[in-house]
């Protein structure tokens, strides 16, 4: 009894101050630019990916933000890693690979051939630079 009482308590406590942490984001210039990829062209398996990293993705930041970011191959892979860790995130391990499958082809096949029209990822350091901007 006495376990539930204090269980209840902390998912109390724990869910305002997780409200606060996500109302707390920053904007980034990424978020700022398209949210939407045409993947018609892209294969079957990559278009049912960017279903799946549209839906996942969105859910703790804009979609704009990784569309319109580009990384390295082994970014990518440790950015959706990260991500996953996330609480809440709901990304499975089969669903981390299917997201960072699509990242890495949507890297290659679209932002590697005009990287100037994509930012460039930023450093835990500069996005805080930009929260406290934002304050």
């Amino acid at each position: 009894m006495h376990k539930t009482i204090l269980t209840m308590a902390l998912a109390a406590f724990s869910v305002p101050l997780l409200l606060v942490a996500q109302s707390g984001n920053v904007t980034l210039p990424q978020d700022k630019g398209p949210n939407t990829i045409n993947v018609s062209t892209y294969p079957p398996a990559q278009q049912k990916a960017y279903k799946l990293f549209t839906s996942k993705c969105s859910k703790c930041h804009t979609i704009a933000r990784p569309i319109n970011t580009t990384m390295t191959l082994p970014e990518w892979e440790r950015y959706v890693k990260r991500m996953m860790h996330k609480p809440n995130s709901g990304i499975s391990d089969k669903q981390g690979k299917d997201i960072y499958e699509f990242l890495a082809y949507d890297q290659v096949n679209r932002k590697d051939k005009n990287p100037s029209a994509f930012f460039k990822s930023l450093s835990d350091e500069e996005i805080e630079k930009l929260k406290a901007q934002q304050q």
